[in-house]
């Protein structure tokens, strides 16, 4: 029976995680749980799962969890905040850790989870985008498994299996093309949160939602892409397929294209991950190709989503700084849309000007590039007033 330690439980990830694991009880069992402030889930969580540790995002929900559960009888430890994520990330009797957490709050836990001999079932893309060489340099170290949970990286990762990289031509890497994919440039800029927030295919939290609409969110792919394969950004190519059920292709030197098909649900490569490498019921229904019909292919319309050129741009960076840059300033830009503070169309304008205006710099370990991504949100928060 594998122990897991599920960290951004009350997330989109996090929620879809129990799922897979309420439907196996003689595979799972759940050790920890971390979350933030969602208190009424994650006291139901922990009275359903029972962990040993439950991490809060800070000590006035710690205190509050504990008044709920006074009548709790089974040993817990309740804990929060930083040095809460980091017992969750590690924790002993863990044997994997969902990494659910949202944008860069999850890249420590990801190295200490990495650095402790577990393994990770990595549905955290920033990671890869802030730190892809030293993470995978600690991966390769710790010999541990890393294991996709983003659909588009567990559909590539499920291609390549039995396969030598050597033999790849190119990473076929789906979009769905977002909400807004039928608009024109006018229409896009002048679309409202609630219109960005309704994805046509995927259910995701608020963030990866809006960065499915700008297309950020597959910009972020392919440069974890880049990382999580080792291949070249030119042997990466973002192909728009509006029913998301093809998650991503690989085609080899032969000819071959080899794809991973199935329903828009995220149970499916949640529960290839925990269970690997076999293969268990997520819950999810096959697709039925006699009433989908037809599936169609177009290509990205970088002049209507630059931030997608502009993630391939930031790998031409050798200092690999501006992939930091580039996440630092859309999650400041996402913020504010979301907030009401700046309209759609100011969310690529942003970014696009913190690429232009803050130097990369070379920098050396885990601190520095957090000291960096800081220090970005910082400079791109007194930008953003003059758009």
């Amino acid at each position: 029976m594998k122990q897991v330690s599920v960290l951004g439980s009350a997330g989109s990830i996090g929620i879809q995680a129990l799922d897979v694991i309420r439907l196996h009880p003689d595979k799972f069992r759940v050790a920890a749980l971390a979350s933030g402030s969602s208190l009424d889930l994650l006291e139901a969580q922990v009275r359903e799962f029972c962990p040993a540790l439950v991490s809060c995002g800070n000590e006035n929900v710690c205190k509050e969890l504990k008044i709920r559960l006074r009548d709790y009888s089974k040993p817990i430890d309740i804990v929060h905040s930083k040095e809460g994520l980091e017992l969750a990330s590690t924790y002993v009797s863990a044997d994997i850790v969902v990494g659910g957490l949202p944008g860069s709050v999850g890249l420590r836990p990801a190295f200490l989870t990495v650095a402790a001999g577990k393994d990770l079932a990595l549905a955290t893309k920033e990671v890869l985008v802030m730190a892809g060489s030293l993470f995978m340099e600690s991966v390769k170290a710790s010999r541990t498994r890393l294991l996709p949970v983003d659909s588009e990286q567990s559909a590539i990762f499920q291609c390549l299996e039995g396969n030598q990289g050597r033999s790849i031509k190119k990473i076929h890497l789906t979009a769905s093309g977002g909400p807004f994919r039928k608009k024109n440039l006018e229409e896009i800029n002048r679309m409202t949160r609630e219109e960005a927030l309704r994805h046509p295919r995927w259910k995701m939290g608020p963030k990866v939602t809006v960065d499915s609409a700008t297309l950020m969110n597959k910009g972020l792919e392919v440069i974890e892409t880049k990382w999580l394969f080792d291949i070249p950004a030119s042997q990466i190519e973002v192909l728009v397929h509006p029913e998301s059920i093809i998650h991503s292709m690989v085609e080899y030197m032969d000819g071959s294209i080899i794809a991973q098909l199935g329903a828009t649900d995220m149970r499916i490569p949640i529960g290839y991950a925990l269970a690997y490498p076999e293969r268990i019921s997520s819950g999810v229904d096959p697709v039925d190709f006699a009433k989908l019909g037809a599936l169609t292919f177009e290509k990205a319309d970088v002049e209507k989503f630059p931030l997608l050129q502009a993630a391939y741009q930031s790998l031409d960076d050798d200092l690999n700084c501006s992939p930091i840059i580039l996440n630092a300033a859309d999650e400041v830009a996402v913020s504010l849309f979301l907030s009401g503070s700046i309209p759609f169309g100011k969310i690529a304008p942003i970014v696009m000007e913190a690429l232009n205006k803050i130097p990369p710099v070379s920098l050396n370990g885990l601190d520095e590039i957090e000291a960096f991504h800081n220090h970005v949100t910082q400079v791109v928060m007194e930008l953003a007033p003059n758009f």
